[in-house]
């Protein structure tokens, strides 16, 4: 019998200054047994990055050709399609193809892999990722969140020209978030 997913309740005082975003996100997201605590967190960081209305978690690990953040309009029409973690260029690019007019995003464990990622994309001469934002958070950043498994989480982050403040459990935590273009 498969194990079921752990669902984490996260409240979120969200201040994104230079997308005018000032607000409380209750976000819920179901981390699948297979998923790591670094990847949740990435999930949740991309969520908060690229917020706007409509904005949800994907399916997740069970559906792997799915986004893992989605925003759709009120017609239903997806505006933002987003990945986090390691997605493989080619089928980012086909996806980037099929949703022509959402904004397309990636959120990387490490500025290692986000580079990897550019230059596999480049040996492959896949320009059309070029609309695509790619963003990367440290890992001690990542691992200092998810050092603690809690299943209800109350943060505070503000989000200032590309780095990231978050204050958790009287704990503060910054860290840049890097950006590369292809």
């Amino acid at each position: 019998m498969a194990l079921p997913a752990t669902l984490h309740d996260f409240q979120i005082d969200l201040s994104h200054v230079d997308a005018g975003v000032e607000r409380r996100v209750q976000l819920r997201a179901a981390r699948h047994p297979s998923e790591s605590m670094e990847r949740l967190w990435l999930r949740v960081l991309a969520h908060c990055w690229l917020w706007r209305e409509g904005i949800e978690q994907g399916p997740g690990l069970c559906e792997p050709d799915q986004p893992d953040v989605v925003a759709r309009s009120l017609t239903g029409e997806v505006t933002l399609w987003a990945r986090v973690g390691r997605p493989d260029p080619a089928r980012l690019q086909r996806e980037a193809d099929r949703n022509a007019g959402a904004d397309m995003a990636v959120l990387f464990d490490s500025p290692r892999r986000m580079e990897a990622f550019a230059d596999e994309a480049r040996a492959g001469g896949l320009q059309r990722l070029g609309r695509v934002r790619l963003a990367a958070v440290e890992p001690p950043l990542l691992a200092e969140l998810a050092s603690v498994e809690e299943r209800r989480i109350r943060l505070a982050l503000t989000i200032v020209a590309d780095h990231l403040y978050l204050e958790r459990g009287g704990r503060s935590l910054d860290g840049p978030l890097h950006r590369l273009s292809l």
